[in-house]
């Protein structure tokens, strides 16, 4: 009758100061060793770490192959880069392109044989020994829990947080603007752009001047093939711009080279039949990348080059991209001739210019 008293009686004080375990969690780990050893019914001694011979033997070939294919990458990395430079020529964009191509993957290879052979070396061909890690129970004593909980409600009874309601709700209400602080701050940053990254101050009948002159262009003034000049829009006196002059970031959102090509190589989109006078064509000077200025020209292929990053755009095929990181074309300004013969355009840009941002939305068709 003891016995059953004992057992079944009032729980000890171990049980007490340990947990009970929430159901549907996973039980006490009762062994406290991280691998097996040979008094715990493990295998008898160092045997379990021996390697086997074959396993070793064939991770010991596989770990050198991967080694000597990152070995090879390597000197194909030094002949690629010595033999095959990517320098832009007059038709050279296509093999600066494989040239690039040919470098990234030998420098693949070589961090990927590098990192394989590694692996394997580690995992298959080095040893370990035998760790245990003592573990001690995580719950402190009743009494030090009791202890805590006496002196917690003790200071909180001393500081009057729970008999001061007014100094409790003045705290709150004073913290209160703490959170607004980060809105404060991120409106410090500028106002936001609204609509103003969408558009620029072409319009139609605007017409295009030289940057630097302020002379009006006719096609007669600029019909030699293969030239390229900057011009920026003349904006008449109006309440927006009383003394005639746009801002400089006006101005600089709205630049525009002005290109001539051959009229019979021209690949006109859909919708742009109109956009070019006899071969000449305009395009917006802000690369798509990151902004730089995209302003340099090869007259033999008719691209156009962004000097920052090499993107490459295509000036007969509506500024498409062929090579470099900027992710859209340049931006087409339609063009025209008013009354009096000087090129204008004839609306602005049916896309916003400049690098892409996350809210830019479709082009206009």
């Amino acid at each position: 009758m003891s016995d059953t008293n004992d057992t079944h009686g009032a729980p000890s004080e171990e049980e007490e100061r340990t947990p009970k375990r929430v159901i549907g969690t996973p039980p006490q780990v009762q062994n406290h060793d991280l691998l097996p050893s040979a008094e715990k019914g493990g295998e008898s001694g160092h045997d379990q770490y021996e390697l086997d011979p074959v396993k070793a033997r064939k991770a010991e070939r596989a770990a050198a192959f991967f080694f000597t294919l990152t070995f090879l990458a390597g000197i194909a990395f030094i002949v690629f880069y010595a033999v095959w430079p990517g320098h832009v020529g007059n038709d050279d964009i296509d093999r600066a392109m494989h040239s690039n191509y040919a470098l990234g993957t030998a420098l693949t290879v070589i961090f990927l044989g590098l990192a394989v052979g590694m692996t394997i070396w580690v995992r298959h061909l080095m040893t370990t020994k035998e760790i245990i890690q003592e573990r001690h129970e995580l719950s402190s004593p009743q009494e030090d829990r009791q202890v805590f909980n006496k002196y917690f409600m003790e200071g909180t009874e001393e500081s009057g947080l729970t008999k001061r309601p007014l100094l409790r709700r003045s705290l709150l209400l004073a913290s209160a603007p703490l959170g607004l602080l980060p809105l404060i701050l991120l409106r410090d940053l500028g106002p936001l752009p609204e609509k103003k990254l969408r558009h620029t101050v072409w319009k139609k009948g605007t017409r295009l001047i030289v940057d630097g002159t302020g002379q009006p262009l006719k096609p007669s003034d600029f019909n030699s093939p293969g030239g390229i000049i900057t011009v920026i829009p003349e904006v008449p006196k109006d309440k927006d711009h009383p003394d005639g002059e746009p801002t400089l970031d006006e101005l600089a959102k709205a630049t525009v080279v002005l290109i001539n090509v051959p009229e019979d190589q021209l690949k006109v989109k859909k919708g742009r039949e109109n956009w070019n006078v006899g071969g000449i064509i305009a395009y917006s000077k802000i690369c798509t990348h990151v902004g730089c200025p995209a302003a340099l020209y090869e007259q033999t292929t008719h691209h156009i080059l962004c000097p920052c990053h090499q993107s490459t755009f295509d000036a007969l095929d509506a500024a498409k991209v062929i090579f470099g990181p900027a992710a859209r074309p340049l931006p087409q300004l339609p063009i025209g001739v008013d009354s009096e013969g000087y090129l204008i355009a004839t609306s602005d840009f049916h896309e916003p210019v400049g690098p892409s941002f996350w809210e830019r939305g479709r082009p206009k068709a």
